[in-house]
């Protein structure tokens, strides 16, 4: 099986999904989609060459899916991208061209024979299992800036491609009033789930994220159901994975999907008013009662 591997960019850095194709002993083409910049960043990256699919400014990455997925399909390899919306769609259709499955939440890849060997967490993280692989396969990873610097070679040389995009256009932009966040980097998050009564109820819950230093998460409920909280800030198996050295549940059952994506902190803390919430077997420490309770009087004891 071929070694080539494709790593899709399409304005996040993935320095570190190059790394990761370049670990597996095969050539590493990069596929730039965006404006120029783009394709300049991923040249810089250590992969031999981009092919750059250029969108205007009210033309969304997606729709560029079907050249990408047909340069793919020329070109059979593994596909690696990251996990913004954008990405996701454009990996999807690059493994639809393929007849390639899809791999989530794989933590070791590896192919000593030519073959792809991956380690991936299945039942919510309960279970380890490990695959080989005889085809192409598509992986979604976090991206993020490599470990080493490439920058300093010569870039690579950037082809761009002439593929007629899909007529999609942007017609509307409306910030969330808050900032993006990387809970990947944060050392100590509190995260908030149905127990919380109303929206207005989140100062109580960023008033207690101040006073640890932490950020701010939430359950999946929160963000993809009521909308309190932006999706980049909800944790669980289909949206942040993190390991930060605290994680503090308010609220917060910790039904199975969501600790997949909290599991690996070093130190879990739960406070719940349920003795028999599935986090409470879970976590390290219990405050067990109210949290409209609880976390003012934690507010006020800490430093």
């Amino acid at each position: 099986m071929s070694r080539l591997s494709h790593v899709i960019a399409a304005g996040r850095p993935v320095g570190r999904l190059v790394e990761r194709a370049r670990a597996l002993g095969g050539p590493v083409l990069g596929l730039a989609v965006g404006p120029a910049q783009v394709a300049d960043e991923l040249a810089r990256t250590g992969v031999e060459r981009v092919f750059w699919f250029e969108t205007g400014p009210d033309t969304p990455v997606e729709a560029q899916a079907l050249g990408l997925a047909e340069l793919v399909a020329n070109r059979p390899g593994h596909v690696w991208a990251g996990r913004t919306a954008g990405e996701r769609v454009l990996l999807g259709a690059a493994a639809a061209a393929l007849g390639a499955p899809v791999l989530t939440d794989t933590v070791d890849l590896a192919a000593p024979d030519g073959r792809l060997v991956a380690r991936q967490a299945v039942l919510a993280g309960r279970v380890w299992q490990t695959v080989t692989f005889d085809r192409p396969v598509a992986i979604l990873l976090e991206g993020g800036s490599a470990e080493s610097d490439d920058s300093a070679g010569p870039p690579a040389p950037v082809e761009p491609m002439a593929a007629q995009p899909y007529a999609l256009r942007q017609t509307d932009w409306r910030p969330t009033g808050r900032a993006p966040v990387d809970l990947k980097a944060a050392r100590r998050v509190v995260a908030v789930g149905r127990g919380l009564k109303a929206e207005s109820d989140l100062g109580l819950i960023e008033a207690l994220a101040r006073a640890l230093g932490a950020e701010l998460a939430c359950s999946r409920p929160l963000a993809e159901g009521l909308g309190w909280l932006p999706k980049d800030r909800y944790v669980g198996v289909s949206g942040q994975q993190i390991a930060p050295q605290l994680y503090c549940a308010v609220g917060l059952s910790g039904q199975a999907q969501h600790l997949a994506g909290a599991r690996a902190a070093e130190i879990i803390v739960a406070i719940n008013s349920d003795q028999q919430a599935p986090i409470m077997s879970e976590a390290d420490y219990i405050l067990c009662g109210d949290l409209y309770q609880v976390v003012p009087a934690l507010i006020k004891a800490l430093p």
